[in-house]
C-alpha cells in the first residue's frame, strides 16, 4: 500500500481499490473498498481504538507464495487487513501508522 498523503494530520494508504485513511481532525480511521463497480459501505474505527499494526504473512499452498498483509488490530479485537505487495510494503505501512498514532515499536 503506497503512501499517497502524509502530515501531520492525515495519513492515507492506497492499494487497488483499498483506501485507509488516518485522520487526527477528525479523530477517525477510515477504510473504504471497492468490490468489481461497486464501493462497499467504508468502515470507521476512532483512532483512539487502534491498539497496533502489525505484518501478517502467510504462505500460499498452491504456488508456495509468501502472501503479506498489513494488519490494523482494534481494542475491540477486530482487525484490518490491508493488502501489501510483498513484506517490506507490509513493514513500512505498519512502521507508518505506528508513528502516525504515537504507538511504541
Amino acid at each position: 500500500m503506497p503512501i499517497t498523503e502524509s502530515s501531520a494530520r492525515r495519513l492515507m494508504l492506497k492499494s487497488g481499490s483499498t483506501t485507509l485513511l488516518l485522520d487526527k481532525d477528525a479523530g477517525k480511521a477510515v477504510l473504504q473498498r471497492k468490490f468489481w463497480l461497486w464501493k462497499l459501505k467504508p468502515v470507521e474505527a476512532q483512532l483512539s481504538d487502534i491498539s497496533d499494526a502489525t505484518v501478517d504473512a502467510a504462505v500460499d499452498r498452491a504456488s508456495g507464495v509468501e502472501v503479506c498483509h498489513t494488519m490494523m488490530v482494534l481494542r475491540s479485537g477486530a482487525g484490518w487487513a490491508l493488502p501489501a505487495s510483498d513484506k517490506k510494503d507490509a513493514q513500512t505501512n505498519a512502521t507508518a501508522i505506528r508513528n502516525f498514532i504515537g504507538l511504541m515499536p
